[in-house]
């Protein structure tokens, strides 16, 4: 019984943490377009932490992007620090001014994103790969175009509802 309390106490502590909001003030006056920004080669770096900041796993992706003028499609090809390889296909469409509809091989459903300013967020549930089979988890993913050549990617994790950890990577337009 004590165990579930600690359980629940956690999960309720990590509920409660601070996140990205889409009325947030804007911090700079950079205008993202993912349309630009993923059009063409680009590497990142990133990890996943737990709630409980232990960071569980490391990872470099190289994007081969593409903006045909109705669509974006992403070629993420995912190196894990113990040298598993992943690859991710994305197809993203315009569906507004500033939103966005997206697919992928494991996303459920339609994942689904809205630019402002110098901020992308961009939410789906994907049965993500993880070493041991897959997991059915959902992103609140915040991205922010810190230069011309360098997007923030800050994307929180949920599982039947319940903060399980975080996704940090820096991406860069290679020239």
């Amino acid at each position: 019984m004590r165990w579930i309390f600690v359980l629940a106490a956690t999960a309720l502590l990590a509920a409660c943490s601070g996140k990205p909001a889409a009325d947030d003030d804007l911090l700079s006056d950079r205008k993202l377009d993912l349309e630009e920004f993923f059009d063409g080669d680009l590497v990142a770096h990133g990890q996943f932490q737990d709630i409980f900041g232990t960071v569980r796993r490391r990872f470099e992706v190289k994007i081969q992007g593409d903006w045909d003028g109705d669509r974006i499609r992403l070629v993420e090809d995912f190196l894990y620090e113990d040298g598993t390889t992943e690859r991710r296909i994305w197809t993203l469409v315009k569906s507004g001014e500033d939103s966005w509809t997206g697919t992928a091989p494991g996303v459920i459903g339609t994942a689904t994103g809205v630019e402002r300013g110098d901020t992308f967020n961009w939410r789906y549930t994907i049965d993500l790969p993880v070493p041991n089979g897959e997991l059915r988890v959902t992103f609140d993913d915040w991205m922010w175009l810190t230069s011309d050549d360098r997007l923030l990617n800050r994307a929180y994790m949920k599982r039947f509802g319940v903060d399980i950890g975080e996704v940090i990577i820096s991406f860069e337009k290679l020239r």
